[in-house]
């Protein structure tokens, strides 16, 4: 039987509760990690009536991108839909776990999921995060180097852009003497020792500092590992906010609103005109103004996100189409994109699709 943690683990491992933003609640929100799920339910938002959707086809899991609960919690008395969705959940023994913004800040995220759905080429991070990169400094034996360094690359270190194995390694003497409680792999207690050894240097995400570590002490042949760690403050090119990429033929303004209308399966779409041809597009899930200088300085000719206020338009200044598709529509596809991760690592749940329309917005036709 498939345990909640078994679930969590993988997604996690997608989308680390690390690379969230600091206003967010990404995580188990309600439920037991030991509890056991043949059945989830994946949704956009958690309300009561995904909630009862849930208690239908007998779920034991909620997964939904935006977390039901932002701020914390001082009574569950059912004054507001989110007390009332959480009592429901808990009384049914229905877990909740949200994964938001983390999953928005990753390469292969809500972002990369517009982009496929638009028809985007080369894309990229619009809006690279900074400190979120780790140096692993360490020293092994030559002929152990490379077992070691496959491990490590296993692990999730090395990777960089579209590079991966990346390391760097220079031979040198590597001097110690082992005590009396020593147990040496190479040497003899108390005698002084050399080992022509590789100093390796190798990159990793930061959230993945304790299995990089892990990994490097059971890989080591060396009872004792000497390494020690460095931040980097380089941009991580696979995390952060946006994407950006280049649509396969350029389009006026008209051909292209036609087509992401198409493409996102929208009912309107607020825009700024634009006469020039449109061939880079920068994009962002949900409310993504913050992101409109960025997406300007990369020489997109269009951003698609949503939740632009009325003087934000302004700022469009004729350099770029906006296009606030709306926060629902711009996010709706994170649906399909959870199921295709779960469905791939998992044969032995029941996953659906969530039926219920969370959207609170609706047009008057």
């Amino acid at each position: 039987m498939t345990k909640l943690k078994d679930i969590i683990i993988p997604l996690e491992n997608w989308a680390s509760p690390s690379l969230q933003e600091s206003y967010d609640n990404s995580g188990l929100i309600t439920g037991n990690f030991q509890q056991s799920v043949r059945k989830v339910l994946i949704s956009l938002d958690c309300t009561e009536a995904i909630v009862d959707e849930a208690i239908e086809k007998n779920c034991e899991l909620i997964i939904a991108h935006h977390p039901i609960v932002f701020k914390g919690l001082k009574r569950l008395t059912g004054a507001n839909y989110v007390e009332k969705t959480i009592i429901k959940a808990i009384k049914n023994d229905i877990a909740i776990y949200a994964i938001h913004t983390n999953l928005d800040n990753v390469h292969t995220g809500v972002n990369k999921k517009i982009g496929d759905k638009i028809g985007l080429k080369k894309l990229q991070i619009l809006d690279k995060k900074k400190g979120k990169l780790e140096k692993l400094v360490t020293f092994i034996p030559i002929e152990n180097t490379d077992a070691v360094l496959a491990s490590i690359y296993k692990a999730g270190g090395g990777k960089i852009g579209n590079y991966t194995e990346c390391s760097f390694r220079v031979t040198g003497t590597g001097t110690f003497t082992p005590n009396d409680d020593a147990s040496p792999t190479i040497g003899t207690q108390n005698k002084p020792e050399e080992v022509i050894e590789n100093r390796v240097e190798i990159m990793y995400p930061a959230y993945l500092q304790s299995s990089i570590l892990k990994t490097l002490k059971n890989a080591h042949p060396y009872e004792e590992v000497a390494y020690y760690i460095q931040q980097i403050e380089n941009q991580h090119q696979e995390i952060g906010s946006g994407m950006i990429g280049e649509l396969s033929n350029p389009m006026d303004e008209q051909e292209f609103l036609a087509h992401l209308k198409k493409a996102m399966n929208l009912t309107l779409i607020k825009f700024t005109p634009f006469a020039k041809q449109i061939r880079k597009v920068a994009i962002c899930g949900g409310a993504g103004s913050f992101l409109l200088h960025k997406a300007k300085s990369a020489g997109a000719d269009a951003f698609v996100t949503s939740d632009f206020k009325y003087h934000e338009f302004f700022d469009a200044e004729n350099q770029i189409l906006i296009a606030d598709i709306g926060h629902y529509e711009s996010e709706i596809f994170t649906k399909d994109l959870i199921y295709e991760y779960l469905t791939q690592k998992f044969s032995n749940i029941a996953a659906y699709l969530s039926e219920v329309s969370t959207n609170p917005i609706k047009y008057f036709k």
